[in-house]
C-alpha cells in the first residue's frame, strides 16, 4: 500500500513529517518528495512499522537512508520501536511516485 491509499493516524504523520528531513545524497532530493516511503503504520503499542524502497537495488546510499528513516521515527514522541522495511514491490517509478517538484528536478515532465 503507498502512502496516499489511507488516511495516517497523528503517530503516523509526526513520523511522516519527520522524514522529510531525509534527503537521498545521490540525488539530493528528500526521500519523501521521492515517493520512497511506501506505508508507515502504528500499531496500539505506539511500535512503527515503515516500508520503504530505494532508486535501485543497488542503492549505495541504502544503508545510511535506512539507518536515518530509523532514527528519524525513534524520534517521534510516543514512538516506543521502529521496523524499517525495504521492499521491492511496487517498483519504485518516479513519474508514478515522486512529487511534482521532485519529478521538475529529475526532469521529468508529463
Amino acid at each position: 500500500m503507498l502512502m496516499e491509499d489511507r488516511p495516517l493516524s497523528e503517530l503516523e504523520k509526526n513520523i511522516y513529517d519527520s522524514l522529510m528531513e531525509i534527503e537521498d545524497p545521490e540525488i539530493g532530493i528528500l526521500i519523501v518528495e521521492l515517493g520512497l516511503i511506501y506505508d508507515i503504520r502504528v500499531d496500539e503499542e505506539k511500535k512503527a512499522k515503515i516500508k520503504m524502497t530505494f532508486t535501485s537495488m543497488a542503492c549505495p546510499a541504502g544503508p545510511e537512508l535506512k539507518s536515518q528513516v530509523l532514527t528519524c521515527a525513534l524520534r517521534v514522541d510516543g514512538i516506543t520501536d521502529v521496523d524499517v522495511e525495504i521492499v521491492w514491490t511496487p517498483k519504485w517509478d518516479p513519474r508514478i511516485m515522486a512529487s511534482e517538484d521532485a519529478k521538475v528536478t529529475l526532469g521529468i515532465y508529463d
